[in-house]
């Protein structure tokens, strides 16, 4: 695996791949690197004959209290976790390789999704997420990218954005790996504490009690978003949300929808953990 640093060199080496008549895939991240970003990678290298990954922390999307100094960085390790995972090239370019003029005048707004469940907390962060997914796109030119479904409502601002600007990319989304507890893999996990870790279980557990709930028929939405955040706030956690969605554009479930998503964020201490189910919605019975 070679590692990169400039928009320069990874042009140069997709050209070579693409005149060669290969296919390229692209795993974008922050880095902290873990089993749910190899699956990642695994997925991207199934899908094409090349597997680009990049490591960029990117401070737009990061608001002014939010945890950008201090989210972790661990490139020598990455680059161990990339090489295992049979990546063929790592871009890892700083700030100014990304916004050489400092600051975007240019920023990437998908309307609705952006707004709603995590955007409501986390005002402008869709759009430093949309705006870097963008412009990264736009510098390694491959055919496909992979997201981890963790990640579900960032999942969809990026599918929405590439129809919409008519991008050549197709976007796959990754099944979420998960702990034997059921705690989603993530970069922030290494923030909590033993007894923190310990209660970050109750996530899962309250996704699962609600989508079984739902194929059991119930289908009083709000009551069961009120048993599962409440069962989020017993665990000693502080709870943004607990809601359920249509899957397909995350607004409020009706008549047509077919596939609902249930979705979390809570905070223990200063670690802010997301998580998310999908459930087909049953058919009602003659």
């Amino acid at each position: 695996m070679q590692t990169v640093t400039t928009v320069a060199a990874v042009r140069e080496r997709v050209s070579a791949w693409r005149a060669a008549g290969r296919r390229i895939a692209f795993v974008p991240t922050m880095g902290n690197l873990h089993a749910g970003h190899s699956s990642l990678l695994s997925a991207a290298r199934h899908r094409a004959d090349h597997v680009v990954a990049s490591v960029f922390v990117n401070p737009l999307q990061f608001g002014p209290n939010e945890d950008f100094t201090r989210y972790p960085r661990s490139l020598a390790e990455d680059e161990m976790l990339l090489a295992e995972a049979n990546c063929d090239l790592l871009f890892a370019p700083g700030v100014a390789d990304i916004y050489p003029d400092g600051d975007q005048p240019t920023r990437v707004h998908v309307r609705g999704l952006s707004e709603t469940l995590c955007g409501q907390f986390r005002p402008g962060h869709f759009d430093g997420v949309a705006t870097v997914v963008a412009k990264l796109f736009g510098i390694v030119g491959a055919d496909v990218a992979v997201f981890g479904e963790k990640d579900y409502q960032q999942l969809l601002v990026i599918r929405r954005m590439t129809v919409d600007l008519a991008l050549p990319i197709e976007i796959v989304g990754a099944p979420t790996v998960r702990a034997a507890d059921g705690l989603a893999l993530s970069s922030r996990n290494r923030y909590l504490s033993d007894e923190g870790r310990a209660r970050a279980s109750a996530i899962y557990q309250a996704l699962r009690e609600t989508v079984e709930a739902i194929d059991a028929g119930a289908a009083d939405y709000r009551e069961l978003e009120r048993r599962g955040s409440a069962a989020l706030t017993r665990a000693g956690m502080r709870v943004d949300y607990f809601a359920i969605r249509d899957a397909a554009d995350l607004s409020e479930p009706g008549s047509a929808s077919a596939e609902l998503a249930v979705l979390t964020a809570a905070w223990i201490g200063r670690s802010r953990l997301i998580d998310n189910l999908r459930v087909h919605r049953p058919r009602p019975r003659d």
